[in-house]
């Protein structure tokens, strides 16, 4: 994974994406005494940073591979992401997705117009997916694929295109796509920045990757941030991670849920709690921020419910 293959993927899905919105919060700059900026990915196409490793991975397919259909498997965001890029340039595309699922993720996939298969977990997912690839159809992993990477890695070089001055990101991490490759984009073009990854306590599969010294697949997922739910890391998210990232902070719910609110409230955005566990690893990061320092969280997506929030709120 190298800065060309990001800059090539830029070039390659900007027609089909939006460039998102970087602005400073005066509040979280006064919150943590640093200098917060805010990378509006949720504000993406079906509301998350996955159609840019989707429609990476999917511009770069044959004629012939295309005419086969794709299968992906996700709890939520990719899922989206693939059935959006595949009714966008006219692939058949089958989605394996754990029971479950949010209604409103099951529902926006089918929208976009892909095949929703369900299983009784996401490990099952896989399986099933693998039964299509088999089948003929291509297997869009959701991370573990340097084209998807190279795709997500694309909001690490708008964020420096649009505050060169950065200094440090903080990321959430599912499976490490994304968080890895906005750290090569990142690094490649400023070095020093300094790039954080964040998990949720019951969605810690890198966190427990990183102490086991080698991938492990979890049990299950427990933390309510469902798309942060991958069962499992490999070992390139793995190697990418240790030698890009500063640290993996994983943090309760219920630190992603006070989060979601404050965010609410202050910057009038709905995130998820894959997103919102920025602002909580950076509350418990911020000793390593002085005043000059330049801090981007990256808000990765907003597909959050309404139900949903009224439940974690009423639980906590």
């Amino acid at each position: 994974m190298d800065i060309a293959e990001i800059r090539f993927a830029q070039e390659r899905i900007k027609p089909y994406v939006k460039r998102t919105p970087l602005e400073r919060s005066e509040t979280f700059s006064r919150i943590l005494g640093t200098n917060v900026f805010v990378k509006y990915e949720l504000f993406q196409h079906t509301g998350s940073f996955k159609p840019r490793g989707a429609f990476n991975k999917l511009l770069s397919l044959t004629p012939e591979e295309q005419s086969r259909g794709v299968v992906a498997v996700s709890g939520g965001n990719h899922a989206q992401a693939v059935a959006y890029a595949a009714n966008t340039l006219d692939i058949d595309a089958v989605i394996a997705m754990p029971e479950n699922t949010p209604a409103n993720y099951l529902d926006a996939t089918r929208g976009y117009g892909a095949s929703v298969v369900l299983e009784p977990n996401i490990a099952a997912a896989f399986e099933k997916a693998a039964e299509y690839e088999t089948q003929g159809r291509v297997f869009v992993h959701p991370f573990d694929d340097p084209l998807v990477i190279a795709g997500q890695g694309t909001v690490g070089l708008e964020i420096m295109e649009d505050l060169p001055d950065a200094t440090d990101i903080i990321a959430s991490i599912g499976g490490g796509g994304m968080a890895t490759g906005v750290a090569v984009a990142a690094k490649s073009v400023k070095p020093e920045v300094r790039a954080w990854g964040v998990e949720t306590v019951g969605a810690d599969a890198m966190s427990q990757a990183i102490a086991a010294g080698e991938p492990v697949t979890l049990p299950a997922i427990t933390s309510i941030a469902k798309t942060l739910g991958a069962p499992y890391v490999t070992q390139l998210t793995l190697d990418l991670v240790r030698r890009y990232l500063e640290s993996v902070t994983v943090v309760p719910d219920a630190e992603a849920v006070e989060a979601i609110v404050l965010i609410a409230e202050r910057l009038k955005v709905l995130t998820e709690p894959a997103a919102s566990c920025t602002l909580a690893a950076a509350k418990r990061l911020r000793k390593n921020f002085g005043a000059d320092s330049n801090l981007v969280l990256v808000l990765c997506g907003g597909n959050l419910s309404v139900s949903d929030l009224c439940g974690y709120l009423r639980s906590s």
